[in-house]
């Protein structure tokens, strides 16, 4: 099944759009991309996103009279409506349990320490008057270093674990709560320690991910995605 109409991504640079390009991909979806790019100084979304949805938010879809967000949403909704059984475990399944469970954890549990150690990474090197920068850099490093980094390496040690028995999140067979796992992931590779060394099978998933002929292509059309760099 396909939709009536391309699916319209609003894709906003370096952000979690990209992994809805590459679910589109690997489902041989048609869709178009209206671009957004992030503010240089802020990193913010530009307001343009706001017209489309109240939040400002990427990622956003637009399909057949639709308008999701929320990449966990967007990912179950496309794989139900248009994956053909494509992506996804048998219902029912123990696969389709941990499916689900990755389709949330990804958001819900593996972002919140990977969006704080990036607040307090810039914290510590805001521009400030400089009776101020001992102050700040204090609080930051003293979270950093009793919260949001032992926080992490928990997280770490846990999700590598989870691949010790199975290749894939869901299972032995690759599924769309891998695409909706890439992007904590790939952010934890930029800035919070993710390393062959400690966590060789997250790693070796990573690489796995990135080979994939979809992923490529969803790069190629994207454009720039600085958490690979």
């Amino acid at each position: 099944m396909t939709p009536n109409t391309p699916i319209t991504v609003h894709h906003l640079n370096n952000s979690r759009s990209q992994r809805i390009l590459w679910l589109l991909e690997e489902l041989d979806l048609p869709y178009e991309i209206v671009h957004y790019q992030r503010d240089p100084k802020t990193m913010l979304a530009p307001p343009e996103l706001r017209r489309v949805h109240p939040l400002g938010k990427s990622p956003v879809v637009t399909v057949d009279g639709l308008t999701l967000a929320e990449s966990g949403a967007i990912i179950e909704t496309l794989v139900e409506r248009y994956g053909d059984g494509r992506l996804a475990p048998a219902p029912g399944s123990d696969d389709a349990v941990r499916y689900r469970y990755w389709l949330h954890y990804a958001e819900g549990s593996a972002m919140p320490p990977l969006l704080l150690k990036l607040v307090f990474n810039r914290i510590r090197s805001a521009p400030m008057p400089f009776f101020a920068k001992p102050i700040a850099r204090g609080i930051a490093d003293k979270m950093l270093g009793t919260l949001v980094d032992p926080q992490l390496a928990t997280h770490l040690r846990y999700l590598e674990g989870e691949l010790a028995g199975r290749d894939w999140f869901a299972g032995d067979a690759f599924s769309a709560a891998d695409v909706q796992m890439s992007f904590p992931l790939e952010a934890a590779q930029a800035r919070a320690g993710l390393n062959a060394q400690d966590h060789p099978r997250l790693v070796d998933w990573l690489a796995r991910i990135h080979a994939r002929p979809a992923y490529q292509r969803a790069l190629a059309r994207g454009g720039d995605y600085d958490l690979l760099s």
